[in-house]
């Protein structure tokens, strides 16, 4: 019973983390709305490798860790970011918000139905990885004291090319050792950004670096998959 119940409450752990995001942006407190997101991957990342562990891996797992995942990274982080600032644009506002998490749910629908397709890396952004590259620049924006007026109409556009990122076909890396090749020019590139990122934002490093680290990544993709179809190889799948 045990090994069924503890990677259950820690994906439960998820969506009840995303609540707290939600709960907690609607009362105006912002760096906690965007903290709880960051502490909802931590359970995301822990229920899977307990399932794994305890070898209970299956198909309820896989639909409630969804479930919970379009909470804590679909809609928590579009309500944090329309709080922050989308609300300044009116139905613009509206509208990147809905578009932001509305792809994070065909993300996670084409992710279950992808599973035996896709294999050695992940097509289009993660909503992990969406959700918490948006909760963790408006951490670094809060902890800087950055106001968000002079982002502009750059703002609510940023957060539909995010939302854009997790159906587009761009291929990330899932780490695991093999699949997706990683080019070197790519990773020169990211590094060159992720080290902007890190001087410029050096008065709030620890921050910088968990907003780095999710927007290297979403950059990196986009850099790697458009060297690749450059140098004209093929993709793994056209699923």
């Amino acid at each position: 019973m045990y090994k069924t119940l503890i990677p259950n409450i820690l994906t439960s752990s998820n969506l009840v983390l995303g609540m707290c995001s939600i709960i907690s942006t609607f009362q105006g407190n912002l760096f906690a709305g965007s903290i709880f997101i960051v502490l909802a991957l931590i359970a995301d990342g822990l229920d899977g490798r307990a399932a794994r562990f305890f070898g209970v891996s299956g198909d309820f797992g896989r639909e409630l860790d969804s479930l919970c995942d379009l909470v804590s990274f679909g809609v928590a982080p579009a309500f944090l970011s329309y709080v922050f600032y989308l609300h300044q644009f009116s139905y613009f506002g509206w509208a990147a918000a809905i578009m932001f998490t509305t792809c994070g749910a065909l993300r996670l629908a084409r992710f279950n139905v992808n599973t035996n397709n896709v294999h050695g890396y992940f097509m289009g952004l993660a909503i992990p990885a969406g959700g918490c590259l948006v909760a963790t620049f408006i951490m670094l924006c809060l902890v800087l004291g950055i106001q968000p007026a002079p982002f502009g109409i750059a703002f609510p556009i940023t957060i539909m090319i995010v939302g854009y990122l997790m159906v587009s076909k761009v291929h990330y890396p899932d780490f695991k050792g093999h699949g997706e090749k990683m080019h070197s020019i790519p990773i020169a590139l990211s590094v060159i950004l992720a080290l902007a990122v890190l001087f410029v934002s050096r008065d709030a490093i620890l921050n910088a670096v968990l907003f780095d680290i999710f927007l290297s990544y979403a950059v990196f993709g986009i850099l790697n998959t458009t060297f690749a179809l450059m140098a004209g190889e093929k993709e793994t799948s056209n699923v």
